[in-house]
């Protein structure tokens, strides 16, 4: 399976724009399989004026975000792995949705460890799901749970051969590429990383978005707005 990883610049508020650049992105080529952006890159994790509230981009899993990621998942003919701010059951959720080929929904999880910050978000309740796509066994963090995941899902890590981390991360000394590397060797898979790069948020841990093996080398770094591209 080609696994497809987009760094994206920190946006806000310019989902049409967004989606209109990840589509571009894939037309150019290679065509792939499984395609992952990073955590929130569709409306933004932060505003330039540092309001963390997403609660004005809510939608329902059937909304417009949602269509459009199901158009592009089978206009290219991938599976698409996309944030939403997911509004369900009087609660909003930083979420993952993936679609398959048909335009199908493959999985949502919803984020278990809203950071500090995300005070909109409610705690997602439910274990890491794992999926089979391709013939890969494929599960899924957010950010801040990586500083739970051991613990909270070791199971589903033992059962998974691919973990996809989106993260908006923020960190002065960024520990995320040992915390992977040590990830992917304890539990033998591979794991790949869609981090934001600078835009109209400029903090220390963007860029370095990363495809890990299960020995945990580096096959695959971003240094900027872009895509990185590997066979697990």
């Amino acid at each position: 399976m080609l696994v497809t990883v987009l760094e994206l610049a920190a946006s806000w508020g310019e989902s049409a724009r967004v989606l209109d650049d990840v589509e571009a992105m894939l037309a150019a080529g290679p065509e792939t399989e499984l395609v992952l952006l990073p955590e929130a890159a569709i409306h933004g994790y932060v505003s330039p004026s540092q309001d963390f509230d997403l609660t004005r981009f809510a939608e329902p899993i059937d909304g417009p975000t949602a269509q459009r990621c199901a158009a592009i998942a089978a206009a290219q003919r991938i599976h698409f792995v996309a944030p939403l701010v997911l509004r369900e059951a009087g609660a909003i959720y930083n979420a993952m949705a993936c679609w398959n080929p048909r335009g199908e929904r493959a999985f949502v999880y919803r984020k278990r460890h809203p950071w500090k910050p995300e005070t909109w978000a409610t705690p997602g309740d439910a274990p890491l799901p794992v999926v089979e796509i391709l013939g890969r066994r494929v599960t899924i963090a957010i950010c801040f749970d990586l500083q739970f995941i051991v613990e909270d899902s070791g199971p589903e890590l033992q059962a998974a051969e691919l973990l996809l981390f989106p993260s908006a991360w923020v960190e002065q000394q960024d520990t995320r590429p040992e915390r992977l590397a040590g990830i992917a060797r304890e539990f033998g898979l591979y794991v790949a990383n869609a981090n934001w790069a600078p835009g109209v948020v400029r903090v220390p841990g963007q860029n370095g978005s990363c495809i890990v093996g299960p020995d945990g080398d580096v096959l695959a770094r971003a240094s900027g707005p872009g895509r990185i591209d590997v066979r697990v």
